[in-house]
């Protein structure tokens, strides 16, 4: 197929995201005068060969063409704004283990054959790449909780991924996922409180809110986010003060409890169901 003759190489490229490797843009229209004009006017730089870059393009995927990798893992699963347990002290970054690329000493490397072909001028994997490496690297509570986080903001959908050959990790991950959990902190409640055998619904709506977990018939546990303050700490507490008028037993933890002091939070779970207050009057 031929292409119209392109008149500016750095417009395209930022259209394209940025950073792009030469092949496309030739196979756009761009030619080679155009090109090492642009790279000679510092328009647009030589990432390496094969690859150029306007001069400010995303670092990661500057870093990730020089590398020959793409972005992936926890780290993609967080630039697409998905739930994380922890930012990693290294960048998570695919490779082919048969590519001349991966050779990098400043990022984790995941030398594995993707679920999806990648495309040669990819620099980030699919999100079905980017779960099926979290399923392999996380562990399970954390791992599901970015699975969730996928689902509920409808980049994937459980019957799609049902199709996919997984391996058993991810496999277990998809079996218990739940698509409507809200924030990963959710999960780990749902997770950590399943042995219970009681009735765990998850964002559900009560006095025209939704509340993050109900407990039974009548116990209500809500989680605080990191930044719980000003107006929003104040409409909690009234809707609370109504879900108590209402009949419903509260118990509200902060994100810092829930993660770092689960023992005091369960116990309190314990100790409320024991005394029956997760069921109606």
């Amino acid at each position: 197929m031929l292409y119209p003759a392109v008149s500016d190489p750095v417009e395209l490229v930022v259209e394209l995201g940025g950073v792009v490797r030469t092949q496309r843009l030739k196979t756009q229209g761009v030619s080679r005068t155009a090109l090492e004009r642009a790279v000679a006017s510092g328009q647009l730089v030589r990432v390496r060969r094969g690859w150029v870059a306007t001069k400010d393009a995303d670092p990661v995927l500057v870093a990730a063409a020089r590398a020959g990798v793409v972005v992936t893992c926890i780290s993609q699963a967080a630039r697409l704004g998905l739930w994380v347990h922890e930012m990693p002290e290294k960048f998570h970054v695919g490779a082919d283990p048969h590519s001349a690329g991966g050779k990098t000493e400043r990022a984790h490397v995941h030398w594995s054959i993707p679920l999806l072909p990648r495309q040669p001028d990819a620099l980030v994997d699919p999100i079905e790449n980017v779960l099926a490496l979290v399923a392999g690297c996380e562990p399970f509570e954390q791992a599901l909780a970015t699975w969730e986080s996928a689902l509920n903001r409808g980049l994937v959908t459980i019957p799609g991924l049902a199709e996919y050959p997984w391996k058993d990790a991810a496999r277990d991950l998809l079996d218990r996922a739940n698509p409507f959990a809200d924030a990963g902190s959710e999960t780990y409640v749902r997770e950590r409180l399943r042995w219970l055998n009681l009735r765990l619904l998850i964002q559900t709506w009560i006095a025209g809110h939704r509340v993050d977990v109900l407990i039974g018939e009548r116990l209500v546990l809500q989680i605080d986010g990191k930044h719980h303050v000003g107006a929003q700490r104040s409409e909690d507490i009234r809707h609370d003060a109504e879900l108590r008028l209402m009949g419903y037993h509260v118990i509200r933890v902060s994100y810092q409890q829930l993660m770092h002091d689960w023992p005091a939070v369960q116990d309190l779970i314990m100790r409320t169901v024991a005394q029956g207050l997760h069921l109606a009057a």
